[in-house]
């Protein structure tokens, strides 16, 4: 397009205040708020801006690219756009259990119902109404915590990096901390925990090498600015060959010989020896007490299946001074994440109902044959679609755990799997993505998985609506290599 003629077509773009003065704007003003409307037809007027700018001729941009008729739409998407929340549901079919990008763990009906009942009113959050006075939030769950456990004293702080940093702060702050190299991990977001010591104010002192540690190399290591033994649980790789790593008993033993406390980041944690239900070992909570530690971490939202939180167990002369330092302050929990844990935790009590009804424990323990029936109720609501365009198909595959957590471990399941024949499988993705309830799926080798585990039964009417919507929008579409 020439100079001339490009401004002659952008002096065509109405102004916001032609805009306003149209009727169906001044009835939208009577149901949103004017800085929102306004906001919105400037957003659609850059969009027409910018579409016009990428026109290479002129004769593609008549009056009725320039219409109200044409705008008006485009209005109303960015009106509802700034006042629906940022955070929303989405459809997890990527078949990874402990999804962080997506939330984590799914919580039990119990504790949303608890949240919301403490949410919308007042509550003993620190007030001892047996006394009458001032109370502690932490109260709340270190009973239970402790009765699971078999611990002195709990904490929880908001989350397990936040867990780490208190524990080193307290006990280890200018004083060095000994860890095996093989342990130093990244958990995610690329924070590590040599970045997490650094900030507590720990001073790291590393062991071993990246496969092999010995009690002798902590041996060593140990002077007399050396403030605790650190074992991290590397939950979310392994070593495989030609490795080894101290035990937690071992070392547990070396800080009692040398009167240094031993900590343990457990990282995930789990409360089920989940091997008798057909998953790999992963440490628990109630073994890793057992072995005399004086203090363990681990999230609340992994294999737990609760909200973000970070858990801190073990011996009381401990807990009471990570209790009292004032970065506690900093990393408290709030009313809504406690009731939703407490909620969680009140469940373990029957180990049973707990890997039945935690939806986190009982999608890790789905068998295939359930899988099979959900994806069968899917293939039979898709039925009705006459589509000549892709192929559906129900077959095995595996899922994985996520989270961090048993990152060796294949779970056996029944996937979906989605072939366009005419156009490519990223615009199907893409679709999916953008709907209005966003479905989350994977490709793999040219086809769109969608893995039943971790789609809920409740939400197979909902997928099933949006793949529709999705494959009948772009069977209409006029460009069908898109």
């Amino acid at each position: 397009m020439s100079l001339p003629l490009r401004q002659q077509a952008l002096r065509k773009i109405p102004s916001v205040d032609e805009i306003l003065s149209r009727s169906e704007i001044v009835e939208l003003l009577k149901v949103h708020p004017r800085k929102v409307v306004v906001e919105a037809i400037r957003k659609g007027l850059r969009q027409l801006r910018e579409e016009l700018l990428h026109k290479k001729e002129f004769s593609q941009c008549g009056d009725e690219f320039f219409s109200f008729e044409r705008l008006y739409p485009i209005f109303q998407k960015e009106v509802a756009l700034q006042i629906q929340p940022r955070l929303r549901q989405v459809i997890n079919a990527t078949g990874v259990v402990i999804h962080t990008n997506l939330g984590r763990a799914p919580l039990h009906p119990s504790a949303l119902k608890h949240l919301m009942d403490i949410s919308k009113t007042y509550s003993n959050l620190e007030y001892d109404v047996e006394f009458g006075e001032r109370g502690s939030r932490y109260t709340h769950v270190e009973e239970i915590l402790c009765r699971l456990s078999g611990a002195e004293s709990a904490l929880v702080v908001n989350n397990n990096a936040g867990a780490v940093l208190l524990v080193l702060n307290t006990l280890a702050e200018d004083k060095e901390v000994i860890v095996s190299r093989g342990e130093l991990v990244e958990i995610g977001g690329a924070f590590r925990i040599p970045d997490v010591m650094k900030r507590s104010g720990a001073l790291l002192r590393e062991v071993g090498t990246t496969n092999r540690t010995h009690l002798n190399d902590y041996q060593k290591a140990i002077g007399a600015q050396t403030a605790l033994l650190l074992k991290v649980h590397t939950s979310n790789f392994r070593v495989m060959g030609f490795a080894s790593e101290v035990s937690l008993e071992d070392l547990v033993q070396l800080g009692k010989q040398h009167q240094l406390p031993v900590v343990h980041d457990l990282g995930s944690g789990c409360l089920i020896d989940l091997t008798q239900y057909g998953l790999e070992r992963e440490p628990t909570v109630q073994e890793m007490m057992k072995t005399g530690v004086d203090a363990i971490t681990f999230s609340g939202d992994k294999l737990l299946g609760g909200p973000q939180a970070g858990i801190i167990l073990g011996k009381k002369k401990f807990l009471d001074l990570f209790k009292t330092n004032p970065l506690t302050r900093a990393l408290r929990i709030d009313k809504l994440t406690l009731a939703a844990l407490e909620s969680t935790l009140l469940l373990y009590l029957d180990e049973k109902k707990a890997m039945k009804e935690i939806p986190t424990l009982q999608m890790l323990s789905l068998d295939t044959r359930r899988l099979r029936r959900r994806g069968r109720r899917l293939l039979k609501r898709l039925s009705g679609i006459v589509n000549q365009r892709m192929t559906f198909t129900l077959r095995e595959d595996v899922s994985q755990v996520g989270g961090g957590a048993l990152p060796l471990q294949e779970l056996p399941t029944i996937v979906m799997a989605i072939r366009p024949l005419d156009f490519s499988v990223n615009h199907l993705e893409e679709n999916l993505r953008k709907g209005d309830l966003p479905i989350i799926s994977r490709i793999s080798k040219e086809e769109l998985i969608l893995d039943m585990r971790t789609v809920f039964d409740k939400e197979i009417p909902l997928l099933a609506e949006g793949i529709e919507k999705v494959l009948n929008k772009i069977t209409a579409s006029k460009e069908p290599n898109a």
